[in-house]
C-alpha cells in the first residue's frame, strides 16, 4: 500500500476558528477524516502531520525518504513565503509533492503571492477551501499510477 504524507504548517491547527472568511469552517481533524476516507477508497495510507515548528516539518520530510512515502501534499502555511530550509528539504528527498492552500493567496496581501515551493512542486492548488487536499490526493493517485 502506497503512503502519502500530508504536511501542514503553522497555525493550521486553528482551522475552523481562525479567520473563517479565508479558511472556512472545516477544522484539520475534519480534513484528515475526509482525506482518510478517500485514501481508503483508493487503497492508500496517509501519514498526517501538523506542526508550528519549521524544524519538525523538515524532520518529517527527511524521514519520508526512508519511510516509503510515495508523495507529499504540503500546506506550508506562512512558511510558503519564508522557508528556504523546507524547500531545501523537499529538494533533498526528491519526493513528488503538491503544494496546497485553502485560501486564494493571490486575492490576499502581496507578500503572499511569492511561494518558495511552487516552482519545484508538481502543481499548486489554492483557493478552493479544504477540498484542495482531496484534489491534490486525486491528482497524486493518477500521477503515481
Amino acid at each position: 500500500m502506497k503512503t502519502i504524507l500530508v504536511l501542514n504548517g503553522p497555525n493550521l491547527n486553528l482551522l475552523g476558528c481562525r479567520e473563517v472568511n479565508f479558511y472556512g469552517a472545516d477544522n484539520l481533524k475534519t480534513i484528515e477524516t475526509n482525506l482518510r476516507t478517500l485514501a481508503n477508497q483508493h487503497s492508500y495510507s496517509l501519514d498526517f502531520f501538523q506542526s508550528n515548528h519549521e524544524g519538525e516539518l523538515i524532520d518529517k520530510i527527511q524521514q519520508a525518504k526512508n519511510s516509503n512515502v510515495a508523495a507529499i501534499i504540503i500546506n506550508p502555511a506562512a512558511y510558503t513565503h519564508t522557508s528556504v530550509a523546507i524547500r531545501d528539504a523537499l529538494l533533498a528527498v526528491d519526493i513528488k509533492f503538491i503544494e496546497v492552500h485553502i485560501s486564494n493567496v493571490f486575492k490576499r496581501e502581496s507578500f503572499r503571492h511569492k511561494s518558495f515551493f511552487s516552482d519545484i512542486a508538481i502543481g499548486t492548488i489554492s483557493g478552493l477551501g479544504s477540498q484542495v487536499y482531496e484534489l491534490a490526493f486525486l491528482a497524486l493517485v493518477k500521477i503515481l499510477a
